[in-house]
């Protein structure tokens, strides 16, 4: 965590993935982060993965460094305590993360009527208003169509949710420059991003969009191979299972130097008249050319020899793992990298989380902190930012329109 966005203070109502990323992304830039989570939780409050225990390690990742109050949206009173939570003054209040529906109790154009400054982010499914998540998005686009061994027509979904990733990032920056426009102009607004939205803008980005409309076709199932430089998995002689790339000419010249297979890829480019050196394309076009040349040594080699020599000669490579070993070996998790550090989480068990990803060199990053209980802030926020005298906050507890941390639900 760092203390950049110190001073701001933004409300978070939403569930699953984008929002919550989003939201996120600002509490590890420091600003304070309240959600007004449902009494009993929301629809992700026990999403897998799970603790042996039944707790969620998903909702305590997407959920550490903010506060809870844990609100009955059922109730009348509920509802306008959200809303008087989202439309609270301050100069650096007024923020509102959400996937609540464009229409309801929490519509901008509603809540603006209490603080017209305020800046609202929406996630939404499709900008229509339809319904959508992140793997409904993805096979529409087509990803998973051309994704798998070549040979093998039925559509692989990826397993990463990329677009509710992306999503919530593109939130977290157009918050940040809807705040900066605000500090200029004094007008707020509402941003609204939706999953297809995204994916669709950045196939467009990639060049995928003008390559089916100006070629003609789609681009299809390449297996392992990377597209368009070379790039594949490869199996050493001890078994190991290593992806090796060459995208740039550097990478390719540090591989062929690195297996001593110089005159194999001259004569190769001699037989085709083309230079491997010069063209990522070329690399790819002969793609099985090179692999068998490059299997050839691999196969020959063991996984110790093999990347010792790749990693003298600056070639590009990486090794397949579970995700236990990446934990146990790779570098980001290891305490000497100041990313993650042992945290102890409402689930009960202490266990490697991470800081915000990105390092700001002058400021120091600070451990995070776990995620709240449901609850766990209730009479904070009452208190703090709503101003509620204690009457009212016991009040609205003994009537169930709000919960603390602990009691039954």
């Amino acid at each position: 965590m760092y203390g950049l966005l110190h001073g701001t203070r933004v409300i978070e109502g939403a569930s699953f993935i984008a929002a919550p990323f989003c939201a996120l992304s600002l509490a590890q830039l420091g600003a304070e982060v309240i959600r007004f989570d449902p009494v009993g939780g929301g629809p992700d409050f026990h999403r897998w993965p799970r603790c042996p225990g039944g707790g969620s390690f998903y909702w305590e990742g997407l959920n550490k460094s903010k506060k809870s109050i844990a609100i009955n949206l059922s109730n009348p009173r509920g509802r306008e305590l959200a809303v008087a939570l989202v439309t609270a003054p301050g100069d650096g209040a007024g923020i509102f993360v959400t996937n609540y529906p464009v229409a309801g109790f929490l519509s901008h154009d509603r809540l603006v009527s209490r603080r017209p400054d305020l800046i609202t982010a929406r996630i939404m499914g499709h900008a229509d208003g339809g319904n959508a998540v992140d793997y409904t998005v993805n096979c529409a686009m087509g990803i998973p169509m051309m994704t798998g061994p070549a040979d093998n027509p039925i559509p692989v979904n990826h397993v990463l949710p990329a677009w509710d990733l992306l999503t919530g990032s593109i939130a977290a920056t157009s918050v940040l420059a809807a705040l900066i426009s605000r500090h200029a102009t004094g007008l707020g607004q509402e941003v609204r991003v939706p999953l297809s939205d995204v994916a669709a803008a950045t196939l467009g980005t990639l060049g995928q969009v003008a390559e089916v409309i100006v070629n003609g076709r789609d681009r299809p199932k390449i297996g392992n191979d990377l597209f368009g430089a070379f790039g594949r998995d490869f199996v050493t002689a001890d078994g190991q299972r290593l992806m090796i790339v060459a995208i740039t000419g550097r990478q390719w010249g540090g591989l062929v130097q690195a297996l001593e297979i110089q005159a194999e890829v001259a004569s190769l480019e001699a037989e085709l008249g083309v230079s491997f050196a010069e063209d990522e394309g070329l690399r790819y076009e002969y793609r099985d050319r090179l692999g068998a040349l490059v299997a050839h040594v691999v196969s020959a080699s063991s996984a110790a020899q093999l990347t010792e020599r790749l990693d003298e000669a600056g070639a590009c490579w990486g090794p397949y793992r579970t995700v236990s070993e990446a934990v146990a070996r790779e570098k980001p998790f290891q305490p000497e990298g100041q990313l993650f550090t042992e945290v102890d989480h409402v689930s009960g068990y202490t266990y490697p989380t991470p800081g915000y990803p990105a390092t700001f060199r002058e400021f120091q990053r600070h451990a995070p902190t776990r995620a709240p209980n449901l609850g766990e802030h209730t009479e904070e926020v009452l208190a703090g930012v709503l101003a509620l005298p204690s009457h009212e906050i016991a009040a609205l507890h003994d009537s169930g329109v709000v919960q603390s941390a602990g009691a039954k639900v």
